[in-house]
């Protein structure tokens, strides 16, 4: 315990005596208006209160927000469900990173699946073409209603093949002359709603984990996807073979390999094994990191570091991945309430944890 306090402190004190730079402190709240509608209340020494003020009065700066196609399984973080989150992120202060998924389910590495009423995946131009308007729809819709996001991503953690059907989403080569066609549509759509507008908006590319990154971006500009801002970035160290030892070192190579700005865009670290309701916690002693314990302290230490290392790399900042699905009356497909109840950055009371101090302090 001991020394887990002292990497907190040393951490948090490198980070206040670095100079101050324009650093993303984000937090990913797509489950808020759910659970808020499930019951959930959040809170700070003073009773209830907003959750996005919560966060922004910590430090946040950004929020992070996905969006499915045409979900029929859930009502939420579809467009109408963004637009009202966007809305809560711009009165609170804080920009917006639009997080594509192009699907009407979860897209990650292995799961990249075409909407049901999309083009068939083996029709590219056709695909390509559903895409960009899709984009360019959504994008003008917001614009009309809440403004357009500060950044989009074009899809989530898309390490694998864009828009096929389920048996072939878990191939493992890419076909990247049909890879680049899609994402250069969907990249061009994003320009195109920009300049009608006026307003700029950066293009990222998110992959999982970081030592995907190098060869995956290493195709993709060879295969012609060069119209890219940002290198978004998912580091879990129970899906990643990289140490947090090493992260920094990596990092650093990607921003003089490419050119390009790059941050962590998903994140997370357990402050406990515990749970207090019936549905299975995902992160669990396998995501733990030598010298950081599942203690709120061991949590924030884990983000110090990660943020000093991401800060000293050259990296934009880090962005939290779901720090406010707490445990609710809600339902997923797997169980009542939620499986990340602890490794949000609130407590089972829902109020801040220390390790928000860590990672969104300025």
């Amino acid at each position: 315990m001991a020394q887990t306090r002292r990497n907190l402190l040393l951490a948090l004190f490198m980070l206040t005596s670095a100079p101050a730079t324009a650093e993303w402190r984000g937090v990913d709240l797509s489950y808020v208006n759910e659970l808020e509608d499930c019951g959930a209340v959040y809170r700070d020494s003073d009773g209830p209160v907003d959750p996005y003020f919560l966060f922004a009065r910590a430090g946040a700066n950004l929020v992070r927000l996905r969006l499915w196609v045409a979900p029929e399984w859930t009502d939420y973080s579809n467009l109408e469900d963004v637009r009202r989150s966007m809305k809560r992120a711009r009165d609170a202060g804080m920009q917006v990173l639009l997080d594509f998924h192009y699907s009407n389910d979860w897209a990650h590495p292995g799961k990249q699946l075409r909407p049901t009423a999309w083009p068939p995946a083996d029709d590219v131009d056709a695909l390509a073409r559903q895409l960009a308007a899709y984009a360019r729809e959504t994008l003008q819709t917001l614009e009309q209603s809440v403004g357009l996001p500060d950044i989009v991503s074009v899809g989530n953690e898309i390490n694998t093949n864009l828009l096929v059907d389920e048996e072939e989403a878990e191939a493992a080569e890419i076909d990247w002359p049909r890879n680049a066609r899609l994402l250069n549509a969907g990249i061009r759509a994003v320009r195109e709603a920009a300049e009608a507008s006026g307003q700029p908006m950066d293009v990222m590319l998110h992959i999982a984990q970081p030592e995907n990154v190098q060869p995956w971006f290493d195709d993709a500009l060879a295969y012609g996807v060069t119209d890219f801002d940002v290198i978004g970035i998912s580091y879990y160290p129970k899906w990643s073979q990289l140490p947090l030892s090493e992260l920094r070192s990596v990092l650093g190579g990607l921003g003089k390999r490419y050119d390009r700005r790059f941050a962590i865009v998903e994140t997370a670290y357990p402050w406990t094994l515990e749970g207090v309701d019936e549905a299975n916690n995902i992160l669990g002693a396998d995501s733990l990191v030598d010298g950081y314990p599942a203690t709120p302290d061991g949590q924030a230490a884990f983000l110090a570091a990660l943020r000093l290392s991401v800060a000293r790399a050259g990296g934009e900042g880090v962005i939290y991945w779901e720090p406010a699905w707490v445990s609710s009356s809600c339902e997923t497909r797997w169980g009542k309430g939620s499986h990340w109840e602890n490794a949000t950055l609130l407590d089972f009371e829902h109020r801040l944890l220390p390790g928000a101090k860590a990672l969104l302090d300025p």
